[in-house]
C-alpha cells in the first residue's frame, strides 16, 4: 500500500494520560473532551476512540456534519453551533445542540424538542443567550442536560475571570439543566469555584500547556516528513524563494516533502527546526507550498528516502512562530498520514 511522504505521529499513550490528569485537576466534576475542527487536527474519530477508552464521556463539536461523521461510536456528542432549519431533519440520535440563541430555542422547541444544552453568553460576545434571558424564564420546559458558558481569557489573570464566573454561578437553579459547565483546558486551572459539574477541555488534551498546573501535559502530535532529495549546496548559492538564506560555506541539504499547504507555514522560514534523533537540523531559507529545506551537515547518514521529524512542542512553536497552539495543531493538512502509536 502507498504511504504519503508525510505522516503525524499521535502518541494514544499521552493523549490518554493528559486527559487523566485534565480529569484528575477537575475534582468532582466530570471531565469532557472538545474534538471539533477534527479532533484539533489530529483525526476526531481516533481522540474519540482512545479518550472514550480512557474514561472520557462528554464529547463536543461544532457542527452537524462532525457529530454525523461520529454517531456510529455511540457517544454523547454535544453540536457547539446550536441548530439551524436545515439541521432539524438529519441529526444522530447520540448529539444534542447547545442552543444559542432564542430563535434557536423557538426552533427545538417548535421541533419536538428533546435533550439539549444551552450557550449563556457571560462576556465573550460570541454564541449565547443572556444571562438575564435565563432567569426570565427562556429556558422553562426545556429538558436542558448542560447550561454553559465560555470564558474569554482563561490564560491570563485578569477581572473578567472572577465577573465571569459569578455571572454563571448566579444562574444556578434559575434554569432546568442538570449541569452546569464553565472551564476549558485553562479554566480547569482557575480552581475549584471554575469547574462546576463539568470542564471541557481542548488544547490541553492534544499538548497544549498554557498553565503552570499544565506542567505535566505531554506533547501528542509531531509531524514527520519524507526527504526528496539530498543535495550540496556551494558557499554563497541561495536556498529558496526570494533569496533569504544565503550558505555561508558549503552545506549539506535535504528537501523535505513539506510546506505551508500542509500548515507548515512560512513564519517558519530560516526558524523552523527539524531532528534526526539528538541531532538539531535548522530550517534554511523560505518555505514554500509544498516543500521544505533543512541543512543536514549534522546528519551525514540522511538520504533520499529517510524520515525527519519536525520540532513541535506546542509552547516552544508557538513562541516561535507568532502562532498560536491551536492554529499550530488545526492547521496541520490533510496530506500526512494519522499515524497512531
Amino acid at each position: 500500500m502507498n504511504t504519503a511522504p508525510l505522516r503525524l505521529r499521535l502518541d494514544a499513550a499521552a493523549l490518554a494520560a493528559n486527559w487523566t490528569l485534565l480529569a484528575d485537576l477537575s475534582g468532582p466534576a466530570a471531565c469532557g473532551a472538545a474534538v471539533k475542527a477534527n479532533g484539533y487536527g489530529l483525526g476526531a474519530r481516533g481522540v474519540v476512540e482512545r479518550l472514550a477508552a480512557a474514561g472520557c464521556r462528554d464529547f463536543f463539536v461544532a457542527t452537524w456534519g462532525e457529530a454525523r461523521a461520529l454517531a456510529d461510536l455511540g457517544v454523547s456528542l454535544s453540536v457547539l453551533h446550536g441548530l439551524r432549519d436545515a439541521d432539524l431533519a438529519d441529526r444522530p440520535s447520540t448529539a444534542r445542540p447547545v442552543l444559542g440563541t432564542v430563535e434557536q430555542v423557538r426552533r427545538w422547541r417548535e421541533g419536538g424538542g428533546g435533550a439539549c444544552d444551552v450557550m449563556v453568553d457571560t462576556g465573550m460576545n460570541r454564541l449565547g443567550i443572556s444571562p438575564r434571558q435565563v432567569a426570565d424564564g427562556l429556558l422553562d420546559g426545556l429538558a436542558i442536560e448542560t447550561l454553559m458558558s465560555h470564558l474569554v481569557a482563561a490564560d491570563e489573570d485578569v477581572p473578567l475571570n472572577a465577573r465571569q464566573r459569578n455571572d454563571f454561578a448566579a444562574l444556578a437553579g434559575r434554569s432546568p439543566a442538570r449541569r452546569m459547565s464553565l472551564a476549558n483546558s485553562s479554566g480547569i486551572a482557575l480552581g475549584s469555584d471554575y469547574r462546576f459539574d463539568l470542564t471541557r477541555p481542548g488544547i490541553a488534551l492534544y499538548g497544549g500547556r498554557q498553565r503552570d498546573l499544565h506542567a505535566g501535559i505531554r506533547q501528542v502530535v509531531t509531524p514527520e516528513a519524507q526527504i526528496l532529495q539530498r543535495r550540496r549546496v556551494p558557499a554563497g548559492e541561495t536556498i529558496g524563494y526570494n533569496a533569504t538564506y544565503t550558505a555561508p560555506r558549503d552545506m549539506e541539504v535535504a528537501i523535505l516533502n513539506l510546506g505551508y499547504a500542509d500548515g507548515y507555514l512560512r513564519c517558519f522560514s530560516n526558524k523552523g527546526r527539524a531532528l534526526a534523533g539528538e541531532r538539531v537540523l535548522p530550517v534554511v531559507g523560505r518555505v514554500s507550498m509544498d516543500l521544505t529545506a533543512i541543512c543536514v551537515d549534522a546528519a551525514p547518514d540522511l538520504a533520499e528516502g529517510d524520515w525527519v521529524a519536525m520540532a513541535y512542542d506546542l509552547p516552544e512553536t508557538a513562541g516561535l512562530s507568532g502562532l498560536s497552539q491551536y492554529e499550530l495543531l488545526t492547521g496541520l493538512g490533510a496530506r500526512f498520514d494519522r499515524v497512531w502509536g
